[in-house]
């Protein structure tokens, strides 16, 4: 388990494992010094924002098996740099974000509020929804 904190206040949970995500491919949003791109909103990727990235000059479609990358599809939850989902908010191509998995050091770059346009989080209980 991991002490990482999410935007919600909350332990960070899991992005995805396949693909595996993370700036340390360890499936969660986690960040340290390293990352100097913020690897920290997970995002369940869609055609749109894939399109957006790739007009910016950041493919996240095309394989790059050198690095171990197969390429990303839409429905795929992926750890993007939190400057560039604020680029696609601002844009109109933000994907939507899973809140609980997305860590807290997003909000250095990205208002809450925006976040939590896009949050497509299931609570652990889903029956109080009715």
């Amino acid at each position: 388990m991991t002490s990482e904190r999410n935007v919600l206040g909350g332990e960070l949970e899991a992005c995805g494992t396949d693909p595996l995500t993370g700036f340390y491919r360890d499936g969660c949003c986690n960040t340290g010094p390293e990352d100097i791109g913020n690897h920290t909103v997970c995002a369940v990727v869609t055609n749109e924002f894939l399109s957006h990235q790739q007009e910016a000059g950041n493919d996240l479609s095309t394989p790059r098996p050198e690095f171990g990358f197969s390429g990303l599809t839409a429905g795929d939850r992926w750890c993007v740099c939190a400057s560039r989902w604020l680029e696609a908010y601002e844009n109109g191509a933000a994907p939507p974000v899973v809140l609980a998995a997305t860590h807290e050091s997003a909000l250095e770059v990205i208002d809450l509020e925006k976040l939590r346009e896009h949050a497509v989080d299931v609570p652990a209980d889903p029956s109080a929804l009715t």
